[in-house]
């Protein structure tokens, strides 16, 4: 888990918990894939460096929440870091926004940092999703 990409995430909850995960249609989406089975519209995101709070944008869970009401979808954010993975369900987690512009500006990059408003969701708050 600790160099996983979330192609590799992805791959590990398809096989072992969630078989009818296929990934959002387009790839700029604020979502990466999507369970028709259990509802869920999930975002993904793998750390390197295990932290016990999790950052999540603004704008993805926004959009997450408004687009899994249209559905009745269960929002999901799921985190891998080298410690384990974490599911949280969207709807159920209370995010204290903040601006920061210590995050880049994507993910891979790195580089430019940029303002953004996030949140820090505690680990606590999360469902451990075990590795067989």
């Amino acid at each position: 888990m600790k160099n996983w990409r979330e192609q590799d995430l992805f791959d590990f909850l398809k096989q072992k918990y969630i078989p009818d995960l296929v990934k959002a249609k387009n790839q700029m989406s604020r979502w990466d894939c999507y369970s028709p089975k259990y509802k869920m519209r999930i975002e993904l995101k793998c750390r390197r460096t295990h932290y016990p709070t999790l950052l999540i944008e603004r704008k993805k869970y926004d959009a997450m929440i408004a687009e899994s009401a249209k559905h009745n979808d269960i929002p999901s954010y799921i985190n891998s870091t080298p410690k384990g993975i974490y599911f949280f369900d969207l709807s159920k987690v209370n995010p204290q926004w903040e601006v920061n512009s210590r995050n880049p500006s994507t993910t891979y990059w790195g580089g430019e940092r940029i303002e953004k408003e996030v949140a820090y969701l505690d680990i606590s708050q999360a469902k451990e999703i075990r590795v067989k």
